[in-house]
């Protein structure tokens, strides 16, 4: 486990504890499926599966949680109606939750979240509130909303009654890949990777479990070494659905004391990831619901087989789904861009396309400059956008173009 020897943690959920939200959860969440991923799995040299939360009701596996936390609530309680801070994913299972269980809800959004996690909740019929830049500042609003208001705090992952509803996870994986050697899990606050562990560790002691953080948004891992939750100074990450800078109260000594290790992951694997699940799988996934198909990607041949990783979500704005693909592109070497000084003359940017014809590069965008303190009199600067086969392909299109007597470089 990944708590330290001398500090041994009682995890606060167990396994009958998710089984017990199982059969709450009857009726009103999916069991998603499981998805063989071929090319991962030559990729790494053992059967590899994928655990399709982004299918599951509302884009994500959140609403295990919230309805889990709702239906739990007394009569009173609900009267009162319930709030909820998140980024997007628990944003939408708190509202479609509290609609089925006829409660009111109010939820609090970072100020620049995607636009259609916003509309989405609305379209639920909870109230949004847009305040903060972070998660982490929504929850401190949603909390002093709560105290004020009277309504209930439905957390996003510190509470008992969410780590066991986001378990259920586990017990479909148990049923699914009985002979699961390693789980991968996405890891922002700890709830879903606290629950699928308790099911985990219960009946099927020998799996690896493995909880994977962006390495710019990474809380547990010196959470852990410390002993203690501890704050990150700062984010920055494009897996929003994992960016949490703390880890929970009750949520650290269920990890602390079920986990085998933390993995992190950078933006590069993670965008890579993000375009694997489009082009081999067929999946959208958002960039946190990649995460742990990025560990796969950045660490092949570490875990032992077969393997499920788990796509915690799959809402992402169209908008940054399109910056993301390209930013995988660029990683993957499908995608380079180019300067290459040419004499300013007639006929010479004619000419250094067609040799980029020749080497089999699509241009995609031309940006041609006179103005550069690195110019010689005489010389253009030709900035070009290519769409390559990856990155033999790429150093065949430089080697070229320096062979027929170009300087050619790539920005950094």
């Amino acid at each position: 486990m990944v708590a330290s020897p001398d500090a041994p943690v009682t995890p606060p959920v167990t396994s009958a504890d998710v089984y017990a939200a199982r059969e709450l959860l009857n009726g009103v969440v999916r069991s998603t499926p499981v998805a063989g991923a071929r090319a991962l799995s030559d990729l790494i040299g053992v059967p590899v599966r994928l655990k399709c939360e982004n299918l599951q009701r509302t884009g994500s596996f959140k609403i295990r949680g919230a309805y889990t936390r709702i239906a739990r609530l007394t009569a009173a309680e609900r009267e009162g109606g319930v709030a909820a801070a998140s980024a997007g994913n628990h944003a939408q299972g708190v509202a479609l939750a509290a609609r089925l269980l006829g409660v009111r809800a109010t939820v609090f959004m970072p100020e620049r979240a995607a636009l259609p996690k916003v509309d989405a909740t609305r379209g639920y019929g909870a109230e949004v509130v847009l305040t903060g830049r972070t998660v982490d500042e929504a929850v401190e609003a949603a909390t002093a909303a709560a105290q004020r208001s009277g309504a209930v705090l439905v957390h996003p992952f510190d509470h008992p009654d969410i780590i066991a509803g986001q378990g259920t996870v586990g017990c479909e994986i148990v049923e699914q890949v009985p002979d699961v050697g390693t789980v991968l899990v996405p890891a922002g606050g700890g709830g879903l990777l606290g629950g699928i562990a308790a099911v985990l560790r219960e009946r099927r002691p020998g799996v690896r479990i493995v909880g994977v953080q962006a390495a710019a948004a990474a809380a547990w891992p010196s959470s852990l070494a410390a002993g203690q939750p501890l704050a990150l100074g700062a984010m920055r990450t494009m897996a929003d659905g994992i960016a949490v800078g703390r880890p929970g109260y009750v949520t650290y000594p269920q990890v602390a004391g079920l986990v085998d290790e933390f993995v992190t992951v950078g933006e590069d694997a993670l965008s890579g990831a993000l375009v694997h699940c489009l082009e081999r799988a067929k999946l959208v996934v958002e960039p946190a619901g990649a995460a742990a198909v990025a560990a796969l990607l950045e660490h092949p041949g570490r875990f032992p087989g077969p393997i499920v990783a788990v796509l915690s979500g799959g809402n992402v704005d169209p908008l940054v789904l399109l910056q993301v693909i390209r930013h995988g592109l660029v990683a993957s070497s499908r995608y380079l861009t180019l300067h290459v000084q040419i004499a300013d003359r007639p006929g010479a940017l004619a000419e250094l396309l067609s040799r980029v014809g020749t080497l089999g590069a699509n241009v995609t965008d031309v940006a041609h400059s006179r103005i550069s303190g690195a110019l010689s009199v005489g010389e253009v600067d030709v900035e070009l956008s290519l769409e390559t086969r990856g990155p033999e392909h790429r150093d065949t299109i430089v080697a070229g173009l320096r062979d027929s007597g170009h300087a050619v470089s790539t920005p950094s």
